[in-house]
């Protein structure tokens, strides 16, 4: 067998072991380890096992990733977001669907402190969806909202993929958040409108609020929003403003979000010790997936496949919209059966040969995959933002009833990514700025 054979059945054995729900983070280790072996022999697969994984993870740019997924836990298991949907509630609630549309901006305004989808989706599950069960709104809005709103944590920075991807393909932090911002609003924005329409076609989903507002009392509950505002004014403007690093930005927004809490009276021992182990169990799994993935990158260019399957990829599509339409299915197939980190991990080896050979941004092409990758947390059979909202409501509402409300938010979803591809600047504009 030839050696890209050897790659390619590597591949072949990959997949199998994936669909047979064998971690994507031993599947890929152990592949690798053993496409190495039969292809260059003991020493040559040793020598990667013992160098890869330190030479990945030594690098000081993942140091923010644990630091992230602190400040996001911290903030969720402190309740830090609580007075931020509460202010939205009231300011939102001559709104049809306010308290749908105040937990898509609570979610927006607790994914600038957490980076993570599930984080987000739980914090808000536990705080909107009472809340909107309560004043009658139909179970199945209430959930597909806070399901599909929990993806934004992913788009608007920090982001922990966003981090991943610039690490493995080399370009600025930096650009990435700033690329990730107009992305990740704008998804907020057609969140909005489809709660708009849907309760405008059909006002029983969301009953008119039948409690009148003050305007003191709308201005007493911004009081309330104090927390997540100095976190996110710490953050951003540390990081743009040049105080400090992306990878430093992670450790300060911890520490910020420890101090609120504090402050605040929110903390206690107990939920310290439970975001910090909650923060070491994820990151060690992430750091399993990405080794795996350097392995997998190191077998696929020793062996050759890598190459023949860009070239393949580039020879078959010829045309750039047929190319990036099979990137876009490709992605949105993959996100129905793997967790999105996973699913990048294990294609950017083969996909991002591709996409410099076709001349695209590689930033650009990482806010794309991005919001790719947040689909498949909302679409059967997976879709673990279901799952956690599942978790959260129990048996008050089925898991067919939340899909079904996620699938009018797909289809805004989609045409997100067509409105992205098509005009790549709104992606490029705000990183050109600070060039």
């Amino acid at each position: 067998m030839s050696d890209a054979g050897i790659g390619l059945t590597g591949l072949g054995v990959l997949i199998a072991l994936i669909a047979m729900r064998v971690p994507i983070g031993i599947a890929l280790i152990g592949v690798s380890f053993t496409g190495l072996y039969v292809l260059m022999g003991p020493r040559v697969a040793w020598g990667a096992m013992s160098i890869i994984p330190y030479k990945f993870t030594s690098s000081w740019i993942l140091s923010s990733i644990p630091m992230f997924l602190f400040l996001g836990f911290i903030s969720y298991h402190t309740q830090l977001t609580k007075g931020m949907f509460q202010a939205a509630r009231l300011w939102l609630s001559r709104f049809p669907g306010g308290l749908a549309i105040a937990s898509i901006m609570g979610s927006a305004a607790f994914a600038a402190v957490s980076g993570s989808s599930i984080a987000c989706s739980a914090a808000m599950g536990r705080i909107a969806i009472p809340e909107m069960l309560k004043h009658k709104y139909h179970p199945e809005l209430a959930t597909s909202t806070v399901a599909v709103a929990g993806t934004i944590g992913a788009m608007i920075p920090p982001s922990i993929i966003l981090i991943l991807y610039g690490v493995i393909a080399q370009i600025s932090i930096s650009q990435l958040f700033l690329g990730g911002v107009i992305a990740g609003l704008l998804t907020a924005l057609g969140y909005i409108i489809v709660v708009l329409v849907r309760v405008g076609l059909n006002p029983s989903l969301a009953p008119e609020r039948d409690e009148s507002v003050t305007l003191k009392e709308k201005l007493l509950a911004l009081r309330e929003t104090w927390p997540i505002l100095l976190i996110m004014v710490g953050i951003f403007g540390g990081l743009f403003g040049g105080v400090f690093t992306p990878t430093e930005a992670g450790a300060v927004g911890a520490s910020l979000a420890c101090l609120v809490a504090i402050v605040s009276g929110q903390m206690t021992l107990g939920r310290f010790l439970t975001a910090a182990r909650e923060t070491l169990m994820t990151t060690a799994a992430l750091l399993l997936i990405a080794i795996g993935a350097s392995l997998l990158t190191r077998f696929l260019a020793l062996s050759g496949a890598g190459d023949y399957l860009s070239e393949g990829i580039l020879s078959i599509a010829t045309n750039p919209i047929l190319l990036m339409v099979g990137i876009v299915v490709v992605y949105l197939l993959m996100g129905m059966f793997l967790e999105p980190i996973g699913a990048m991990l294990l294609t950017l080896p083969i996909i991002l040969p591709v996409v410099d050979a076709s001349g695209w941004s590689l930033l650009w092409f990482g806010v794309v995959l991005t919001k790719l990758l947040e689909i498949g947390m909302i679409t059967p059979p997976i879709g673990m933002n279901v799952f956690v909202i599942k978790s959260v409501v129990g048996d008050l509402v089925k898991i067919s009833a939340i899909f079904r409300g996620v699938f009018w938010f797909v289809i805004m979803d989609l045409l997100i990514v067509t409105i992205l591809c098509a005009f790549p600047d709104l992606i490029l504009w705000l990183p050109s700025l600070v060039n």
